[in-house]
């Protein structure tokens, strides 16, 4: 199993990092996906996990159980992931070439294309390029509408399938945009105040971008036939969660559970020893203003499960 986009770090780490409200997560702006992958891997009855592609465990056998090449803040927009220095898509292309070379060199050629044809490959991307970059920077937004910046990396997603299909990838699952109108800093951000809601904006923007990734993503099985490629529907999940709590067995889903709940993402003020952490954080919907908890994530990796049988 192949990891690429936007989040990568030691996956056994990041499953016990929102186990109880002690728990303190690392600072990213998409956690929430490479948690679900960890749950994913639970649930599929994996015990091992794989290693970040440039960390030391990424050598020697430990390559035949896949990578992750992801990288925090990384996007579909080059540009934004250079800003935010992240390893862009491009080099994290690069960097799965040399992956395979390695692989031949422990298990064989034909081995090595066997487990990159066989493999599963999880792309998770475009939060970081909305909120670290098409809201946060004045000169994208002078630059791109909303409508063109969606069309702009679902351009830059298509190339990237069609690169990785390239070098041998036969099955990838990527993964829709969640609801970030309803993230606790983008309420906090735009100055919302209703009791229960969304940013109905940003919610509308990230709707259009999902629509024309499937459109993309159904264009791309066309012009692929040998290319199984899913789109995880990582929206209605959370949304629906968040619009009726309770059913969920959450109690909060408007601030996260750390700090204010308002602002801080995984900073010094969110750790376990800070008073104002909650006292459960199963019962919250995010774990910080923009991370989703634990039991959240869970029901994300849920989901994604059962849409997923199409690329087993």
């Amino acid at each position: 199993m192949s990891f690429l986009g936007c989040c990568c770090e030691d996956l056994n780490k990041l499953r016990n990092h929102q186990s109880d409200s002690s728990t303190k997560v690392s600072s990213w702006i998409e956690r929430l996906q490479i948690a679900v992958n960890a749950a994913q891997a639970e649930n599929l009855g994996f015990e091992s996990h794989p290693p970040a592609y440039l960390s030391p465990e990424a050598s020697g056998r430990n390559l035949l159980i896949g990578a992750c090449f992801a990288s925090a803040a990384a996007g579909y927009d080059e540009q934004a992931s250079i800003s935010n220095r992240a390893i862009t898509l491009a080099q994290q292309l690069s960097n799965y070439k040399e992956y395979q070379s390695k692989v031949a060199m422990v298990a064989g050629r034909e081995k090595a294309a066997a487990i990159v044809k066989d493999g599963l490959h999880i792309l998770s991307c475009g939060t970081s390029d909305y909120l670290q970059n098409y809201y946060t920077n004045p000169a994208v937004r002078r630059r791109f509408t909303p409508d063109q910046y969606s069309s702009f990396l679902v351009a830059s997603f298509s190339k990237f399938i069609k690169d990785l299909h390239g070098l041998g990838a036969r099955k990838i699952g990527v993964t829709s945009m969640p609801p970030l109108g309803c993230f606790p800093a983008v309420l906090t951000l735009f100055g919302y105040q209703q009791q229960k809601g969304c940013v109905r904006t940003i919610n509308n923007h990230v709707l259009v971008f999902n629509r024309k990734l499937n459109s993309t993503a159904a264009t791309l099985r066309k012009q692929l036939p040998d290319l199984k490629l899913v789109v995880f529907d990582v929206f209605n999940p959370l949304y629906n969660a968040i619009m009726s709590p309770s059913s969920y067995g959450f109690d909060e889903v408007r601030r996260g559970c750390c700090g204010t709940g308002a602002v801080e993402t995984a900073s010094v003020l969110c750790n376990p020893k800070s008073h104002v952490t909650c006292s459960n954080a199963t019962k919250y919907m995010f774990w910080d203003s923009v991370h989703p908890s634990q039991a959240a994530n869970q029901i994300l990796a849920d989901a994604m499960l059962v849409q997923g049988y199409a690329l087993i």
